[in-house]
């Protein structure tokens, strides 16, 4: 059965981020994001070219599947519904139904998946963006399509 986990950058450090992944048995990193820095020095880590380094160095792999990252407009539109309910980024529980429904609609039915369906053929790939939770997360909505669409078995990985 194919497989595919997801992870966030929110509450690891890199030393317990790459022990999750090689725990996992994650082969290659597929980062999802569009902009691929995290704001605050206890996130430099995750910025992509430290991100790239220490990865190459820990023996797994990364990709940048920026077809799949939100475009500014939807991160904006998730931004503005956060501060409705008086969440951040960092704190976020879920994503906004108009989100996830545009997500859906203006991103993943017309994303090309198969890079992620070919990298999953010869390794567990982690999809990779900075929230903790998936469930607040686009990428939680790229797991549910391979999971719907493709009989993924979907692991989430969180910080312990």
């Amino acid at each position: 059965m194919p497989a595919v986990a997801t992870i966030g950058i929110y509450d690891f450090d890199l030393a317990s981020f790459l022990g999750t992944l090689k725990s996992a048995g994650v082969g290659t990193v597929a980062d999802v994001r569009q902009r691929r820095g995290v704001r605050g020095p206890e996130y430099a880590w995750a910025n992509a070219k430290r991100l790239q380094a220490s990865l190459a160095e820990a023996g797994l792999g990364y990709v940048h599947l920026k077809e799949l990252a939100p475009t500014t407009e939807l991160r904006q539109l998730q931004y503005r519904e956060d501060d409705r309910i008086g969440e951040g980024k960092r704190s976020r529980t879920h994503l906004a139904p108009e989100y996830a429904r545009r997500y859906r609609e203006e991103i993943l039915a017309v994303a090309d998946l198969a890079p992620l369906l070919d990298l999953a053929e010869a390794e567990l790939p982690a999809l990779l963006c900075v929230e903790r939770d998936p469930e607040a997360c686009h990428r939680s909505l790229v797991a549910d399509r391979l999971e719907r669409e493709h009989g993924f078995e979907v692991t989430h990985l969180r910080p312990a």
